[in-house]
């Protein structure tokens, strides 16, 4: 945001969702992130240049509090402080860069804020496939009531993770889909993965596109709408356009971003009177649910669903006693619909060797048990 008011380019160092050891960098343009082909240019030229020859980059010293009170004042001109007037707002602080902003950001807007579990060491939080022991530490904070919500983020700050007042977190699409309410979209642009409900829950026209921000990105330049958002499943939000919400101007980030849809979350729960849970349940949506595997090769990825999608018999096989295939959508992975209404969905992660499995099925426990159903198929072949 600080870089793009200046007409500058920007590098931001990162620690995400993934292991410490798979973290990097993201390149931003003026007008905001990279593209694919940009992304392609850079791996291209870096091979050229030895790093014993590699030019030194003079970058001046400036200090990093300018930047975060034009962020805070997005925040507070567009959520005063009577926003959140009465929730109790939990932060799992862990070590997200997000974690102060997040507590100065609320309190501004009126929430009762109380930091929770800040760590000095880098803990990757995937707010897409939410860990066993992440889950565990948000149902633990919220047994004794004193929750209406917890907030978090991923290490980048780019990925929003919340919970209601029971610990159960709330899917990242499901935050995109009430935000871009909130915002009055008429286009929303967001990948294969999330929830196949948003076309009938939403009034505004849907384009669906390749899992990444690049490809939402795009997808939102090519629209010729007047208020476009984009989002993905793990809850990042990106504002193309200049938005109006409550009659109050919001610039354009057409990047991913955490602190818009939680903020737009809590306050339409606050507007309407109704807890978190209230609010998602009057939404709907199929339920659907995530899960990944780690340290899984790449290639072996890529093979398994080559096979599965060349070979009628394997899949058969692969989802036998599940159900038989209806539909095949291969814009990203294989996003497989069977005869029951259920969704199979897996892809490779494009940003660690991990393979991500996507469902959606009647209940809660229905999707969870697919996950570990297809999981179990997947290390068996």
């Amino acid at each position: 945001l600080y870089a793009m008011s200046r007409g500058l380019a920007s590098i931001m160092v990162t620690g995400s969702h993934i292991p410490g050891d798979r973290n990097g960098i993201k390149f931003y343009l003026p007008a905001g992130e990279i593209g694919k082909s940009e992304e392609a240019a850079i791996s291209a030229g870096a091979a050229l240049w030895p790093a014993v020859n590699a030019p030194v980059l003079q970058v001046a010293s400036r200090d990093g509090g300018a930047a975060a009170l034009e962020f805070t004042a997005r925040w507070a001109a567009l959520f005063g402080p009577a926003s959140l007037e009465g929730l109790r707002v939990g932060v799992y602080q862990h070590s997200t860069v997000a974690r102060d902003l997040l507590v100065d950001v609320l309190s501004r807007a009126g929430a009762m804020v109380t930091p929770l579990a800040r760590s000095a060491q880098f803990i990757p939080v995937d707010t897409e496939a939410v860990s066993l022991a992440t889950l565990n530490l948000l149902r633990d904070w919220c047994a004794e009531g004193q929750f209406d919500a917890i907030v978090s983020a991923d290490g980048d700050g780019d990925r929003p993770l919340l919970a209601d007042h029971t610990g159960r977190v709330m899917r990242g699409d499901v935050l995109g889909l009430l935000t871009a309410r909130y915002v009055n979209a008429d286009t929303v642009v967001t990948p294969i993965t999330s929830n196949s409900g948003l076309e009938a829950a939403l009034a505004a026209e849907v384009i669906r596109t390749r899992v990444g921000s690049p490809f939402v990105v795009a997808a939102m330049q090519g629209a010729g709408t007047t208020r476009i958002v984009g989002f993905e499943a793990n809850g990042g939000f990106l504002c193309q356009s200049t938005l109006m919400p409550e009659g109050k101007t919001l610039a354009p980030l057409p990047t991913r971003d955490s602190f818009l849809p939680l903020l737009a979350t809590l306050r339409l729960a606050v507007m309407q009177g109704v807890s978190l849970a209230e609010l998602e349940a009057d939404l709907h949506l199929p339920v659907a649910h995530a899960g990944r595997l780690e340290n899984f090769e790449t290639a072996r990825a890529a093979s398994l669903l080559a096979r599965l999608q060349a070979e009628p018999a394997a899949m058969a096989a692969f989802l036998a006693g599940i159900g038989s295939v209806t539909n095949v959508n291969t814009l990203d992975g294989l996003r497989v619909t069977l005869d029951g209404g259920q969704i199979v969905h897996l892809r490779a992660s494009g940003n660690a060797p991990e393979l991500r499995c996507y469902v959606e099925a009647p209940s809660q426990f229905a999707a969870e048990a697919l996950v570990d159903q297809v999981f179990k198929r997947i290390l068996s072949v």
